[in-house]
C-alpha cells in the first residue's frame, strides 16, 4: 500500500509559479497571498502599473508585477509569456479580474434601462473573455507542469439573481451584466474541465458579497439575508484558493466551490 502524503505535503505549492489576473484588486491580492504563503511564486497581472506595484510591494518577496489591459487580447497573450519567463513555468492560473457594481463607466451602474451595450461589452470583456484567452495562452503551459490549476471566480450571482432592495437608497446597483458574465465563467470553467482534462483541473469559487466598506443600510440588509448573520471577506477565500490551486484537490475538477456564508441556501 502507497504510503499517503500528509495534508502540510499536499497543501505545498513551494517552487510553483501562479499568474493572478486582476491580483491588484481585493479578491486577487488575497489569492495571491494564499499562493505565496503556500510557497508558490506569484505574478500580480492587472491594468495598472501603480496597483500592481503596491501589490507586490505589499506581498513581499515572491511576487512580481506584469501590467497587462485585461481588456486587449494580444497584451493579455503577452502577458502569460512574460509571467511564465519571470516564474520559470506556469503551474496555477487564477481569474479574478472584474468590472463590479460599483465601477464607474458610463451606461453600466445605472437602472437597467440605461445599461449601454458599449458598458456590456467592455464588462464581458474584462469579466469573461479575458478568462478565456488566459487559460488559451497557458495551457500547455500547465499541461506541462504536472500540477495544472485553473481557478476561475465567479459570484452568487452566477446562480441567482439579485434581490434589488438590497440597494434601495444607496448609489450602488447590480448591472445585469455582471451576473451574465459571473455565470459565463461558471460554465466556462466547467467546459474547461473536460476539455483540458487529465493535464489541468479548472475549478470555479463563487464568493458572495465582500464587506468593502458599503453603506450601513446596505450591509445591514445584506447581513439579515445571509445564514452566516454578515458579508464576507477577503480572508474567506484564502481556504478555497489554497485547497483548488493545489494537491489537497488533486480529484476535483469542473466544480464550482460557493464561499456566500449560506446566501443561495435559501
Amino acid at each position: 500500500m502507497a504510503v499517503s502524503r500528509r495534508i502540510a505535503e499536499l497543501s505545498d505549492l513551494t517552487g510553483r509559479g501562479a499568474i493572478v489576473a486582476g491580483g491588484a484588486g481585493h479578491l486577487g491580492t488575497a489569492a495571491a497571498a494564499a499562493l505565496l504563503e503556500l510557497g508558490a511564486r506569484v505574478a500580480i497581472v492587472d491594468r495598472d502599473r501603480d496597483g500592481c506595484d503596491r501589490a507586490v510591494a505589499g506581498l513581499g518577496p515572491g511576487a512580481v508585477g506584469v501590467p497587462c489591459d485585461l481588456s486587449d487580447e494580444g497584451a493579455t497573450r503577452a502577458a502569460v509569456r512574460e509571467a511564465a519567463r519571470v516564474l520559470g513555468g506556469v503551474d496555477v492560473l487564477v481569474h479574478a479580474a472584474a468590472r463590479v457594481g460599483s465601477s464607474g463607466a458610463a451606461g453600466w451602474a445605472v437602472p437597467f434601462a440605461e445599461q449601454s451595450v458599449e458598458a456590456w461589452d467592455e464588462s464581458l470583456r474584462v469579466n469573461l473573455t479575458s478568462a478565456f484567452v488566459l487559460v488559451q495562452e497557458a495551457r500547455d503551459l500547465l499541461a506541462a507542469s504536472g500540477h495544472g490549476a485553473v481557478i476561475l471566480f465567479g459570484s452568487i450571482y452566477a446562480l441567482v439573481g439579485p434581490d434589488l432592495s438590497l440597494y434601495e437608497g444607496t448609489t450602488m446597483a447590480n448591472p445585469v451584466a455582471y451576473g451574465a458574465a459571473k455565470a459565463g465563467i461558471v460554465q466556462l470553467a466547467r467546459s474547461l474541465a473536460t476539455q483540458l482534462a487529465p493535464a489541468v483541473r479548472v475549478n470555479s469559487i463563487s464568493p458572495g458579497g465582500v464587506w468593502r466598506g458599503q453603506p450601513e443600510v446596505f450591509c445591514e440588509r445584506y447581513a439579515r439575508r445571509t445564514p452566516l448573520g454578515r458579508m464576507a471577506s477577503e480572508e474567506d477565500v484564502k481556504g478555497a484558493i489554497a485547497f483548488l490551486a493545489s494537491d489537497l484537490s488533486a480529484y476535483v475538477t469542473g466544480h464550482d466551490l460557493v464561499v456566500d456564508g449560506g446566501w443561495t441556501a435559501w
